[in-house]
């Protein structure tokens, strides 16, 4: 098990790492998280609703995601409430005193696809959440030292050097923890460390002396240089965001023909599933940012609105800061703006909760892109589904793959408004989804994981980059040009190779109950 002195010390992404190692060395080892708190997610093939990270750390392990891999999923749509799922469906939405209370129902969801996981397995790759010292949540805990303590996991405890004060973490952490729960802790992992190592060894030794506690290794900071989709969206606040937009830029078709695209991916206050964009982050033709509300949209090409967890109150919060005068003045200006699930039902002209199913407003005016209307309704759509493209803008022979999660039920209101997608999902119905405006400009789906796909990434950014910059644009910047997937296969080899030459694997081996080299 790998728990962390804190939140976003690197825990997903070191499992992601491990899953691979013992991966490419022929063991049949598959990821767990008890309870993952996080508003990125990910539609199994069952249509059961996980966390990103989980279907991260499947895809490490070569596996297809499963429910079983993270039982339990909190969702917070409020400062004080959230969503709980339970096998990849919601459950209710419970206030953080309702589900502590709740908890003894969660762990027997928890049990139970953890024993499954083992009896299919040879070896699990526990991730822990937060911290183990959160003291005040001790006495009904399933996720850290209240898993660890029940199925005898050996722990690795990984402190975040970047922040500061690792080896107070560190031993914090232990003097915080109970006899029988400090016996589990095995090793330490410092993670996110830069510059020479010699030079913490002094701090190595002195916190080992302490302690009693060894060292299973320093993992060196990889930063972007090593792509791991990120968990949740607290990864954004080290994403760098425009100081300031060019307010001569506002035509946006009078921009000179092979520079990058533009894009802007506004930062909404209960975004989620922000990794949806990681693709067209990657791509070498293209400028993306996450802009706060306030910020100017002139000089971008193309404007996104992503998913929310919470859309009529971020669409709230969008008008309070004045961003519907804004994007209606860059819609009309010739920009284009893309709506994602919660973004693409904004784009409409008025949203409808009149059960208070996802908040307590009722009723929303949208900004009135698209002549079309979303009601939510209480069952939640989540499926994994293939889609074939409508438009011809972007190539109506192309066929896309993602999965959809949501409670909105949404319709037009103009029948000459046209559709972007047929939809296929594995039940074997068949729907339309998404809308479209004639000239391509402006357009939405419910599809999650879209510009994911290299065929059609490359379509769409072909026809925005003609549309921004001219005829001859395309050849000036082409576009997808590693997939995807290989970016994310290459990520998890060069993060496993990382950590074969800065861990103790041998250690490690041992601990897991995994013998290589006759250990």
């Amino acid at each position: 098990m790998l728990q962390g002195t804190g939140s976003s010390v690197g825990k997903s992404a070191l499992v992601a790492g491990l899953c691979r190692v013992y991966k490419r060395r022929g063991v049949k080892v598959a990821p767990f998280k008890a309870q993952n708190m996080a508003l990125n997610s990910f539609i199994t093939p069952e249509g059961a609703e996980i966390g990103r990270a989980q279907a991260t750390q499947a895809e490490a392990c070569g596996l297809k995601p499963h429910v079983d891999m993270n039982p339990v999923l909190i969702k917070p749509n409020s400062d004080t409430g959230a969503q709980v799922i339970i096998h990849g469906k919601p459950v209710a939405n419970m206030s953080a005193a309702v589900y502590h209370d709740y908890k003894e129902t969660a762990w027997a969801a928890v049990s139970g696809s953890l024993q499954r996981l083992r009896q299919q397995y040879e070896l699990i790759i526990i991730e822990g959440a937060g911290s183990p010292a959160e003291i005040n949540l001790r006495d009904k805990d399933i996720v850290n030292m209240g898993l660890a303590t029940r199925v005898a996991a050996p722990v690795l405890l990984i402190g975040d050097i970047d922040k500061g004060g690792v080896f107070a973490a560190m031993v914090g952490t232990l003097d915080l923890l109970e006899q029988n729960e400090r016996a589990l802790i095995k090793a330490f992992i410092v993670n996110k460390f830069r510059g020479d190592v010699t030079l913490l060894e002094p701090g190595l030794e002195t916190i080992f002396k302490r302690t009693r506690v060894p060292f299973a290794g320093v993992v060196p900071w990889f930063g972007r240089e090593i792509y791991i989709p990120e968990e949740d969206g607290v990864a954004l606040d080290a994403v760098a965001r425009p100081e300031e937009s060019n307010p001569e830029s506002s035509n946006i078709k009078k921009k000179t023909a092979g520079k990058k695209l533009a894009i802007g991916v506004v930062r909404l206050p209960h975004i989620s599933n922000f990794t949806d964009f990681d693709a067209l982050q990657q791509e070498p033709g293209v400028e993306l940012d996450y802009i706060d509300p306030g910020a100017p949209l002139a000089g971008y090409n193309l404007i996104i609105l992503p998913g929310s967890k919470n859309t009529l109150a971020d669409l709230s919060q969008l008008r309070l800061a004045g961003f519907t005068d804004r994007l209606t003045a860059f819609a009309a200006a010739g920009g284009a703006v893309v709506g994602i699930c919660g973004g693409f039902q904004m784009l409409g002209s008025k949203l409808l909760d009149p059960e208070k199913i996802e908040s307590l407003l009722g009723e929303i005016s949208g900004f009135n892109l698209l002549p079309m209307l979303t009601e939510m309704a209480a069952e939640k759509v989540t499926v994994q589904c293939r889609a074939q493209v409508k438009s011809l803008h972007f190539g109506s022979s192309l066929t896309v793959s993602g999965y959809e999660i949501h409670q909105g039920r949404t319709v037009a209101q103009d029948s000459a408004l046209a559709t972007l997608l047929d939809v296929s999902p594995a039940d074997g119905t068949e729907y339309s989804d998404g809308f479209i405006t004639a000239d391509g400009r402006i357009w939405g789906s419910y599809m999650h994981g879209i510009f994911d796909d290299d065929n059609f990434r490359k379509a769409y950014l072909d026809w925005l980059r003609q549309y921004s910059f001219g005829a001859n644009a395309v050849a000036a910047g082409s576009a997808a040009g590693l997939s995807y997937k290989q970016r994310k296969e290459n990520g998890f080899n060069a993060l496993a190779d990382l950590l074969e030459k800065s861990l103790d694997m041998k250690m490690i081996d041992k601990l897991a109950g995994i013998c290589f080299d006759g250990c």
